[in-house]
């Protein structure tokens, strides 16, 4: 198939993506669409949950891989819509729709690019292509459970306990086709601020609200010393608070959490054992698995960028990238700060674009 045919056909299914509802943990009918598009190009699917995955005609598990991975799930629209979420309109060369840029026009571009690819022999790389679920909520029954199901490692060869070895991969969100070679990593903390309950007329309790203050002041003008080049610093943000449960009592107990955005210099355990000495509140982080992460810019995915003139940067934002065993790049087309806005939106030019490119990518590795 050339370009042109490639594009037509992804752009039909980003349509048909669009129109279906597929909101995290609620993406059973993307997935349909998903395994029946490829299908109908005569590749052999499989499907785990809400994920579908499948490899080139002529994998060879003494290869190395590349994974081809993008999501399918989108988070809700918000109400600041005007036109309808659900309905992939196209106005002056944009195609509006929810997930249209987050990330259903890196998907569909590597589903074509994956199509292109599919009956060659001879290549240097495997090729492995993941369309999943739940990563707008960082969920477990998304790539990390393929990653880790013993009918994905029995058909691929990967295998987790060896920390990917001999695999790296392609991730698919909007970044201009640029490359983002570095994540940060996410750290949410859940704090609690204890004092003792007392009424608020008298000289009696001690106020969990101050407490709260005094460390939600710490989180806010404290700067860790280790600055990335990519990354830049770490960033603490206090995004809810809640305390009291009547005006004339004093609160025992305020409870605040905490966003932490953690370059590659820093462990999650160090950023924890800092905190901890300089705050009274009691902590208890969420998750620990959505680390840093990055890839080397002499990794061939990455050098075979450079060649194609794409720059390379540091992203602040987390996707699935940070569940993976083994480097991997992050690049697809769209605009990040389009994501999860009204009227969310993709220019189609940039669909084909961003087939020619991964293309062009892997011609230059594989």
């Amino acid at each position: 198939m050339n370009i042109e045919e490639l594009y037509n056909d992804a752009l039909n299914l980003l349509q048909e993506l669009i129109s279906i509802p597929s909101f995290s943990k609620e993406e059973n009918k993307t997935a349909d669409a998903i395994e029946n598009f490829l299908q109908l190009k005569n590749t052999t699917t499989n499907r785990l949950l809400n994920n579908v995955w499948c490899t080139n005609k002529f994998f060879n598990k003494d290869k190395p891989t590349i994974l081809l991975n993008s999501h399918h799930d989108t988070v809700k629209p918000n109400k600041q819509y005007t036109h309808n979420p659900f309905e992939p309109a196209i106005e002056d060369g944009k195609l509006f729709g929810l997930g249209s840029n987050d990330a259903g026009g890196c998907l569909v571009s590597l589903i074509a690019t994956f199509i292109h690819f599919y009956h060659q022999q001879n290549l240097k790389y495997n090729l492995v292509l993941a369309a999943t679920a739940e990563e707008e909520i960082s969920g477990k029954d998304g790539i990390e459970k393929l990653l880790k199901e013993d009918s994905f490692s029995s058909a691929t060869g990967f295998s987790n306990s060896l920390l990917g070895d001999g695999w790296c991969g392609i991730i698919g969100e909007p970044t201009l086709m640029n490359m983002a070679v570095a994540e940060k990593g996410l750290l949410v903390l859940d704090c609690t601020a204890h004092g003792k309950a007392g009424h608020a007329a008298r000289e009696e309790g001690d106020n969990a609200i101050y407490k709260a203050v005094k460390d939600i002041e710490w989180f806010s003008n404290y700067k860790f010393d280790k600055i990335s080049d990519l990354l830049g610093s770490n960033k603490m943000s206090v995004t809810i608070i809640n305390a009291g449960s009547q005006h004339n009592v004093v609160p025992s107990e305020c409870t605040f959490t905490v966003d932490i955005r953690v370059n590659e210099l820093y462990t999650f355990d160090e950023v924890i054992s800092i905190i901890q000495q300089n705050i009274q509140s009691e902590i208890a982080p969420r998750s620990l698995r959505l680390r840093s992460t990055n890839i080397e810019l002499n990794h061939p995915l990455v050098k075979a960028g450079i060649d194609l003139e794409r720059k390379y940067y540091g992203s602040p934002t987390t996707s699935d990238k940070a569940l993976m065993p083994f480097p991997a790049l992050k690049m697809g087309p769209g605009d990040s700060a389009r994501s999860h806005s009204a009227d969310e939106f993709i220019f189609v030019d940039e669909i084909k674009e961003g087939i020619e490119l991964y293309i062009q990518l892997l011609n230059k590795v594989i």
